[in-house]
């Protein structure tokens, strides 16, 4: 992650502190370079999630697609220079009326293989009914 989209995201979420500006404000505190606000991991997590709903197999009508929870759990701050990836794994598929509820977890980590963060996110997908 780049130092200017750390500092584009924190501006967006009005995030203030320093570290998420300032690489010698960032250092002082103890990291390496600037630190991402915790919410940034959305943006690996969201793009996995994308290649779900764009795959042909998984048969999900975006129009269709109603986001209704997403949790974080974040094992370590993401900092500029992290070079991220994201794997999705499916973990329920609820039938719900003519519809369904997908959860799917998103596991974050560096090329290094270090962890980052885990990412839970449901999809309620409505019916054609519905």
């Amino acid at each position: 992650m780049s130092r200017e989209k750390i500092r584009e995201f924190a501006s967006a979420v009005k995030a203030t502190d320093s570290v998420h500006f300032d690489v010698q404000a960032a250092q002082a505190a103890g990291y390496d370079d600037l630190v991402a606000p915790p919410t940034f991991a959305i943006i690996a997590s969201q793009r996995a999630d994308a290649a779900l709903i764009q795959d042909p197999s998984a048969g999900i009508d975006f129009s269709r697609v109603v986001h209704t929870e997403q949790r974080f759990t974040h094992h370590r701050p993401i900092v500029a220079g992290d070079e991220l990836l994201a794997a999705l794994t499916v973990d329920q598929v609820r039938p719900l009326g003519s519809g369904a509820m997908i959860t799917s977890r998103v596991e974050i980590t560096t090329l290094g293989g270090d962890q980052v963060a885990t990412t839970t996110s449901s999809l309620l997908v409505r019916g054609e009914d519905q």
